[in-house]
């Protein structure tokens, strides 16, 4: 997040009847998401939780009430959680946060400007990155074939777009059937 808020986890579905949520949590080890409390969301609500089982908790307001019931934790699903950047712990020299790639100039190989990195994006099978560009939003996945150069101090990434996928016209004999 731009406001230095880093993501921490989601509320998932209900679970049960108590107002207890599902949680999916982004720290390494799921049940340190605790230590990171008070959580904030998108609106400035400050939550805490405490787990109850595996992947479920119980979710408290900034005035320490537990989420009511079901009706109210369905209400909550995809709520994000996050927590200032300088309650995470520090990295080493060589590491960051994926979030800390986040306005870096991403330049190439010869050092020409492509754009910055507006967005990381990433659904479970690796990272992806929003350069925007003069000429629009281009992704790029986030490997080191991709990005072999990663220079946070310093404020920029260097980047190998990989090439462009063609689709070729189909021969005047083929079908679509024969395509798929």
């Amino acid at each position: 997040m731009a406001d230095g808020n880093i993501l921490m986890g989601v509320i998932g579905r209900p679970h049960g009847v108590r107002g207890l949520v599902r949680v999916h949590s982004f720290t390494a080890d799921p049940a340190d998401l605790t230590a990171y409390a008070p959580l904030i969301d998108d609106r400035g609500n400050a939550w805490t939780l405490s787990w109850r089982g595996e992947g479920f908790a119980e979710l408290r307001d900034a005035a320490g009430k537990p989420v009511a019931d079901r009706s109210a934790a369905e209400k909550l699903v995809n709520l994000r959680l996050y927590a200032p950047r300088d309650r995470l712990p520090p990295t080493a020299p060589d590491e960051y946060y994926l979030a800390d790639l986040e306005g870096l100039l991403a330049v190439g190989a010869d050092g020409a400007q492509i754009g910055r990195v507006s967005a990381v994006h990433d659904y479970g099978a690796g990272a992806i990155l929003d350069i925007q560009t003069a000429c629009g939003t281009i992704m790029v996945p986030f490997t080191h074939a991709c990005v072999p150069v990663v220079d946070v101090p310093g404020g920029q990434i260097t980047v190998l777009p990989p090439d462009e996928v063609e689709v070729r016209d189909l021969p005047e004999t083929a079908t679509a059937e024969d395509a798929a």
